[in-house]
């Protein structure tokens, strides 16, 4: 398909940016990369001078044939998943929109490095990341990686940019890797606990059954006893067969032939992906929200004092908890203790500008290499500034 860009006014836009970085360089003036800003809420205090990508939006070209796309930073992720929609292509691994309709953006996508409910089944965001092109902070506009999926040799710089929140550049231009929409889905939900959940999805997961995405949450008042909510994608035989053998509820409570659900039963996952679900909206102003990525086995995880079980993702590997500023510590060890790592995603409201650790501590090589990366892509500091961590 051919492009929709105007190629004059995007080289002119990105000539300013660069002769905008080199100025910055120069005078150590801090940048603040921003696209729609859906995810300002993300990761610690933003610093600096607003360097806006929201005008380098386009898409530059789409093969359906070939599943793959190129789009400019600041194309609204929702334009590019209409347009995948019209040759029945997604992004399989849903990423997460948040803000206001139309805000997210595909550079923030990448930045963010957060994906959706599918992640465990389907892989990451860096798994659909092909190659990128990159304006470092000596002004330089890099090319990394490429458009076709058997392209990486060495050291994939382009995925190494995923999830460094715009720390070691401005992403101009991103090719992605995309797939067909599943033939066929299924949504079932199942009343059990926390245990239960974990134990069904463990023994599903050595099945050759077509799991999709799954989400426990205790919405009984706190007695214990939750809905774990499973979808199903694959071939229509696939998940008939798997409908039958797990037995549960479909949620749409419809005979429906084509197993695609229905409009309500998409908008409760996206719900679940915007984190809009009850769940997170009943967080006080008080509650700070963590992610902790753990091991899919990991136990249970005990209701974290008045907040509280945790909301479960990923098949186990994703425990969202609901907690005081006071249990910071506790949830940190409790996910290392499981082989994990704990994300202070969303401070309270009371407390947002008192966050100065969000991210785990590095252990001190890797910590090196990080600091050893940000020198050579921004030499003198000035890409988004104590984003992920406050001394650097």
């Amino acid at each position: 398909m051919s492009s929709n860009i105007d190629v004059p006014d995007s080289l002119n836009l990105l000539t300013e940016m660069i002769e905008r970085i080199r100025a910055a360089a120069a005078t150590g003036t801090p940048l603040r990369i921003r696209g729609g800003g859906s995810k300002d809420f993300y990761a610690q205090a933003l610093h600096g001078e607003i360097l806006d990508t929201t005008a380098l939006s386009g898409v530059v070209s789409y093969e359906p044939s070939e599943l793959v796309l190129t789009a400019l930073a600041g194309t609204p992720l929702a334009e590019l998943e209409a347009l995948l929609a019209t040759q029945g292509q997604c992004l399989p691994f849903e990423p997460p929109h948040f803000g206001s309709p139309g805000s997210s953006t595909v550079g923030g996508m990448v930045a963010s490095g957060l994906s959706g409910p599918a992640r465990a089944s389907v892989g990451a965001v860096r798994d659909y990341v092909l190659g990128l092109k990159l304006i470092n902070g000596r002004g330089e506009h890099l090319t990394f990686g490429g458009q076709v999926i058997k392209n990486v040799a060495g050291y994939d710089v382009s995925r190494l940019m995923v999830g460094a929140m715009g720390t070691l550049g401005l992403i101009t231009e991103v090719s992605l890797k995309v797939l067909p929409i599943a033939p066929a889905e299924a949504t079932l939900q199942f009343e059990c606990s926390q245990a239960q959940a974990l134990a069904w999805l463990n023994a599903w997961g050595g099945q050759p059954l077509p799991l999709n995405a799954s989400c426990w949450v205790d919405d009984k008042a706190g007695n214990g006893v939750g809905t774990l909510t499973l979808r199903l994608r694959g071939a229509r035989a696939a998940v008939d067969a798997a409908c039958k053998t797990l037995g549960g509820q479909r949620k749409n409570n419809a005979d429906n032939a084509d197993n695609v659900d229905n409009a309500e039963v998409a908008a409760d996952w996206q719900a679940c992906r915007d984190q809009q679900l009850p769940w997170f909206k009943e967080r006080s102003d008080a509650q700070d929200l963590w992610r902790l990525s753990v091991p899919q086995t990991t136990p249970a995880m005990p209701a974290m004092g008045a907040f509280g079980s945790p909301l479960i993702e990923w098949h186990g590997g994703l425990r969202w908890v609901r907690a005081d500023a006071a249990q910071a510590q506790q949830l940190r060890e409790a996910a290392q203790s499981a082989g994990g790592h704990a994300t202070l995603f969303m401070a309270g409201h009371a407390r947002k500008q008192d966050i100065r650790a969000v991210f785990d501590v590095l252990k001190p090589p890797l910590d090196r290499i990080h600091r050893e990366l940000k020198r050579e892509f921004d030499p003198a500091g000035i890409f988004n500034p104590q984003r992920m961590y406050s001394d650097f």
